[in-house]
């Protein structure tokens, strides 16, 4: 189990799917796998922030962005409101972290709400205007969140032009 720990604790990444646990302690018996974070949990270690979703700092201290991107474990996104207000496209703060995906979904953790928008494929997986940020979260370029905005709402208002 110390080893283990100690394998987890060096570890960058602060946010992990059982997957991602499984495949960092080269554990294969699902059993031996989720008594393991069990344990890391009841110690205080692991904290479980959604189903099947694992955290080793206080969620409170997680990047939202960061927790939002790897919530759903798929490809996806952070785009539309959230990009065009960050950039002062639009004026009014979401009060949701918004992202598209190949599922629609809305889920809340702690404080935050997260938005996931169904994108068509043929559009999901067109990299253009998509960029990879330090901690692996793919955020939209204002020209792509301001498409992808007028992809689910085609008369939405921009409170500035680009």
């Amino acid at each position: 189990m110390i080893n283990k720990l100690d394998i987890l604790l060096k570890q960058p990444q602060k946010i992990y799917h059982t997957d991602d646990l499984r495949i960092l302690w080269g554990i294969t018996k699902p059993s031996t796998l989720h008594q393991t974070i069990s344990r890391l949990i009841k110690k205080g270690v692991l904290i479980k922030i959604h189903k099947g979703l694992y955290c080793t700092i206080p969620i409170s201290d997680l990047d939202p962005v960061e927790l939002g991107f790897r919530l759903i474990n798929r490809f996806c996104y952070l785009t539309t409101e959230t990009v065009l207000a960050q950039n002062g496209i639009i004026n009014q703060s979401p009060n949701k972290i918004t992202f598209v995906s190949n599922i629609s979904q809305k889920i809340t953790v702690g404080d935050n709400t997260f938005l996931y928008r169904q994108l068509s494929d043929k559009y999901l997986y067109n990299s253009d205007g998509i960029s990879p940020q330090s901690n692996g979260v793919l955020i939209a370029s204002v020209a792509r969140a301001k498409s992808d905005m007028l992809y689910f709402q085609p008369s939405y208002y921009f409170d500035k032009k680009i």
